[in-house]
């Protein structure tokens, strides 16, 4: 028979939010073990730019204890903001100027910076769950898709839209939101795409129309990220074979026919293999009842469409929850209890202003409501 192993804290998932509640809990002096399905920590590009806000992911950078480390990886520029309409025209530039709260950095960087902060053998690669089994008294034991199988005391699902420790606490599937994000990259772009670079300038650009936008973002080397979204079925992206790239990428800007060439090269003349990114969104007011030794963090605990809060949701909930173990090292449940009760409302509210947020940019009344949205933000000239 294989061994059987025990990990007092197991965490599934070597994301944001797994990683920096493996590390607040290493700064409180408490062991706990990552396991990731991926084979490496650079089995797959990790995406694209992240703003990580004050009010919760540099909370939790600062509890992790690498926060100075952090504000190295800062990209110059990023905060800035440019809305342009279809025709190429900017309606609205808000440079950065250092002081807007929400700095950019590469999420694989700021990956990697968890990664090194955790002692070697913290992070468990290439093990995928294959099965869950309650063993009472909130213990668990995992089996895993390599042969091994672990027993744990406290289980946290960390691993994303698609938990498989979901289910334990509320077996809800996430929902398809009617939107989908196809993921291209041009690269070199001030030398050789010098129009698009312009229009994207040193930060962000929103190019929004209802039901449909092209949403681009500055990467350091002259890289532009981009995301276009629209609002289709699944069955109408399944007609589209994004294996072929120029075929897929030609379908996809035909949807833009009248938008301005700058923006429409974000999309024909993409150097990679685009990558369609359906949204899927956990309930309205999505919550469980507790559960002994097991909870849930980041996406696993409350998908939402994308605000620009999901990642530091995440880093915040591995840092809250971290805290709550801290605090409570004589019961994990009062330690559950103690998260759970700040996550939900916590994730509700912000999972709502997610969608009002989806609205403003891909509503009926886009370009104008993102306009009034910035406007807002800023206060009177």
């Amino acid at each position: 028979m294989p061994q059987i192993t025990h990990t007092p804290i197991a965490i599934i998932g070597a994301g944001l939010g797994g990683l920096t509640l493996a590390r607040v809990l290493q700064v409180h002096g408490i062991t706990a073990t990552v396991y990731e399905a991926e084979a490496s920590p650079n089995a797959r590009t990790q995406g694209g730019m992240l703003d990580i806000h004050d009010h919760n992911g540099q909370i939790a950078l600062k509890e992790a204890g690498i926060y100075d480390k952090f504000l190295k990886l800062i990209m110059p520029g990023g905060q800035s903001t440019r809305v342009i309409d279809k025709s190429g025209k900017v309606l609205f530039n808000d440079p950065d100027d250092g002081t807007g709260g929400r700095p950019e950095v590469k999420r694989g960087e700021l990956r990697r910076l968890l990664l090194e902060s955790l002692p070697e053998g913290t992070v468990v690669w290439g093990h995928k769950i294959s099965t869950i089994t309650p063993l009472g008294n909130g213990k668990h034991s995992l089996t895993f898709a390599n042969g091994v199988t672990i027993t744990t005391d406290l289980l946290v699902g960390a691993e994303g839209a698609w938990s498989k420790v979901r289910p334990l606490l509320r077996d809800v599937k996430p929902t398809y939101t009617g939107t989908t994000f196809i993921e291209t990259y041009l690269h070199n772009s001030d030398t050789l795409h010098p129009a698009s670079a312009e229009a994207v300038g040193s930060g962000s650009l929103f190019a929004i129309a209802e039901g449909k936008g092209i949403l681009a973002h500055r990467e350091p080397n002259g890289v532009l990220h981009t995301y276009v979204a629209l609002n289709k079925p699944t069955d109408w992206f399944a007609t589209i074979d994004f294996t072929d790239k120029a075929s897929a990428l030609a379908r996809i800007a035909s949807e833009f026919a009248d938008w301005a060439p700058e923006l429409k090269t974000l999309i024909t003349d993409g150097e990679t293999i685009p990558v369609a990114r359906p949204l899927y969104t956990l309930p309205a007011n999505y919550r469980w009842d507790r559960v002994p030794g097991v909870t849930l963090l980041g996406d696993a605990a409350h998908l939402m469409v994308p605000s620009g809060e999901g990642a530091n949701l995440a880093m915040f909930d591995g840092a809250e929850l971290g805290k709550a173990i801290a605090a409570n090292l004589g019961s994990i449940e009062a330690a559950l209890s103690a998260y759970e009760k700040e996550l939900f409302p916590r994730s509700n509210a912000e999972a709502k202003e997610a969608l009002r947020i989806h609205d403003i940019l891909f509503g009926i009344n886009a370009p104008q409501s993102l306009l009034d949205f910035f406007k807002k933000q800023k206060g009177p000239a």
